[in-house]
């Protein structure tokens, strides 16, 4: 009998199916994953909703790109040690020719956007079939569950390698998200004299008070330390978080914004960035170093996603999970989906 795998296919903007088909072969330099655990993120409901940019996705399209799995087929080429060793790989299929990817920034690969979960199928399945060179080995007693976070936190990874913080000094996070409390952890690993952590939502910003933030306030409250923070790190991407974060940092200090944001957010305004010069970092994914930063955190138990889980669902109830992305109330985390 031929083995068959599941795949969630989103024929088109609020149209999903479930498929059954036959379980896909690796091709050389290839791996296939069985999927542990996958994340659903905003991006997946803009996906969902058809609100991403048609520049990156292609529909028909097999969601899924934070996911944790094991190896359990190897292509033409490929070490046959990687079978049966839990994995996460990135998401981004760069060409690891190019200039930008030579020097390291395979997030800047200028061969074009090309990335799983978007332009290739991904993890919202049984398998997902990856490049062998894009994966990142956990340990064998890994928590796959926790690990299918790892991909939010390369993107912080990335963020904190571009602030750059240093042991004393006052960090601010703007933002108590998913990707604002993995911040916390790993910037809590750093030292800082303060962190503080900034939400609309009291109930998530002190939340971030179990993940190692010293403080917690409104964005009101904020407005009392304007001008106090060696490092910003803004992960909201709520229209007016960009120019708040700057507000936020002293003169001469270091702002990295990873938030998403929608057209018609608020601008930082220039004159301030001059004045006070502020250097300016933005991200966008996450290249194959700030990978091996989170992976190398959460081996160490420096990272720990697990809390961030508040619910998890099958393949079958993804419009029930879905849903509850972007819409839930403050209890509402980190939703899995578990082929």
């Amino acid at each position: 009998m031929t083995p068959l795998s599941r795949s969630l296919i989103i024929e088109r903007p609020g149209s999903h199916r479930l498929s059954e088909g036959p379980l896909l072969e690796p091709g050389p330099g290839e791996v296939r994953v069985r999927v542990a655990a996958a994340g659903i993120c905003m991006s997946d409901r803009e996906v969902y909703d058809g609100h991403r940019d048609p520049a990156y996705v292609r529909y028909p399209l097999v969601p899924g790109h934070e996911w944790s799995g094991t190896v359990d087929a190897v292509g033409e080429g490929v070490d046959p040690a990687l079978l049966e060793r839990r994995t996460v790989a990135e998401g981004f299929r760069s060409c690891g020719r190019c200039e930008r990817c030579r020097y390291g920034e395979t997030s800047l690969c200028t061969e074009g956007y090309d990335e799983t979960g978007f332009t290739r199928p991904g993890a919202f399945a049984d398998h997902v079939v990856v490049p062998a060179r894009l994966l990142h080995l956990l340990s064998d007693d890994a928590d796959l569950r926790a690990a299918a976070l790892l991909e939010p936190a390369a993107v912080i990874a990335a963020a904190v390698r571009a602030g750059d913080p240093e042991p004393g000094e006052r960090i601010a996070v703007l933002g108590a998200g998913t990707l604002g409390l993995l911040a916390v952890q790993l910037l809590a690993a750093v030292s800082p004299s303060e962190l503080t952590v900034i939400d609309l939502r009291e109930e998530r910003a002190f939340l971030a008070l179990d993940f190692g933030a010293g403080e917690a306030r409104t964005p009101k409250e904020a407005e009392e330390v304007r001008g106090r923070y060696d490092l910003v790190v803004e992960t909201a991407g709520a229209p007016s978080t960009a120019a708040d974060a700057c507000l936020l940092a002293r003169r001469g200090g270091r702002v990295v914004l990873t938030g998403m944001f929608t057209p018609g957010a608020v601008g930082i305004d220039p004159v301030h960035l001059s004045l006070s010069q502020l250097t300016v970092r933005s991200v966008f994914g996450a290249p194959s170093a700030a990978w091996s930063y989170a992976v190398r955190a959460f081996t160490a138990g420096l990272l720990d996603p697990a809390p961030l889980i508040t619910h998890e669902f099958p393949l079958e109830r993804f419009a029930e999970a879905v849903a509850l992305v972007g819409a839930g109330g403050p209890e509402t985390g980190k939703v899995l989906l578990r082929p």
